[in-house]
């Protein structure tokens, strides 16, 4: 994986694919959970996103970075 990406000259962080897809990732497992009703039974379902998007990012870069 590069450090860096170069794109149209502008250079971007090397995590950035992943960070996309996790966003990605997370709109539809987050879009699920709500058609299915999980969010009912949490105390904050704003933190539990946020701590599936954590959950989906660190996954994917431990996956990339062994």
């Amino acid at each position: 994986m590069p450090r860096e990406i170069d794109f149209f000259g502008v250079l971007l962080p090397g995590v950035l694919p992943v960070f996309l897809l996790s966003a990605v990732l997370q709109l539809v497992l987050d879009a699920v959970l709500s058609y299915v009703g999980a969010y009912r039974h949490s105390w904050h379902p704003a933190l539990v996103r946020l701590c599936m998007f954590v959950c989906i990012f660190s996954a994917l870069l431990v996956t990339l970075y062994q």
